[in-house]
C-alpha cells in the first residue's frame, strides 16, 4: 500500500492486504475476440470519434467514483510499466480482469497482492505524488474493455498533466 492510502478513501491499514488466488476467478484461457466485432470496432472508430470524445469525460467520471485493485509488487508498490515517456498505472475493475492480467503475464498460478482504491484517490493523490508523468492502464488484458486514461487535463490535476506544461517542456509534449 502506498503512504498514506489508508486516509480518505484508500484502501485498509498498511497490514490488511488483499490477496488473491487469480485462478480462482478466470479461467486460463482470454475472451476470444470474433472478426464480427473486431471488424464493426474497427468501422465504429472512424465514424464515432466526436462521439468518444464526448463519452469519455463520463467514462472518466464513472472511473473516479468506482473502487479499482491496484496490483501490487512484493516490494508492496503499485504494478507499472513505461511505455511512450510515461508510467502507466495497472488497475482493474474486479478479479476476474485481475485474473486475466496475470495469466497473460504467464502469472496466474501464484497469490497476488492489491489495494482497493477508489479512482479518485488514485488520479488526485497517487499519480501527482509520482514526479513522473503517469496515467492509469485499466482493465488491460481484458479484449475490448481495456482502457488508458493519460496524463492530461481533465483527467488528472493540471500539476500532473502533461498537456499542461508541467511534466517536461513544451517541445516534449509534440
Amino acid at each position: 500500500m502506498m503512504p498514506g492510502m489508508a486516509d480518505n478513501g484508500g484502501g485498509t491499514a498498511a497490514g490488511d492486504i488483499s490477496r488473491s488466488r487469480i485462478r480462482d476467478y478466470a479461467d486460463a484461457s482470454p475472451p476470444a475476440i470474433h472478426a464480427e466485432h473486431a471488424t464493426s470496432r474497427t468501422h465504429a472508430a472512424h465514424d464515432s470519434s466526436a462521439q468518444l470524445r464526448h463519452e469519455f469525460p463520463a467514462l472518466v467520471g464513472e472511473f473516479r467514483r468506482t473502487a479499482v485493485l491496484l496490483p501490487l509488487s512484493d516490494d508492496r508498490f503499485p504494478l507499472t510499466a513505461d511505455f511512450g515517456g510515461v508510467r502507466w498505472l495497472y488497475a482493474f475493475s474486479d478479479e476476474a480482469a485481475l485474473a486475466r492480467f496475470a495469466i497473460a503475464r504467464g502469472e496466474g498460478n501464484r497469490e497476488w497482492s492489491f489495494d482497493r482504491v477508489l479512482g479518485a484517490r488514485l488520479l488526485d493523490a497517487v499519480i501527482p505524488a509520482l514526479d513522473v508523468p503517469c496515467g492509469v492502464a485499466l482493465d488491460v488484458a481484458s479484449p475490448g474493455d481495456e482502457v488508458l486514461l493519460p496524463p492530461v487535463a481533465g483527467v488528472v490535476p493540471d500539476g500532473a498533466a502533461v498537456d499542461m506544461g508541467t511534466h517536461g517542456d513544451e517541445a516534449s509534449r509534440d
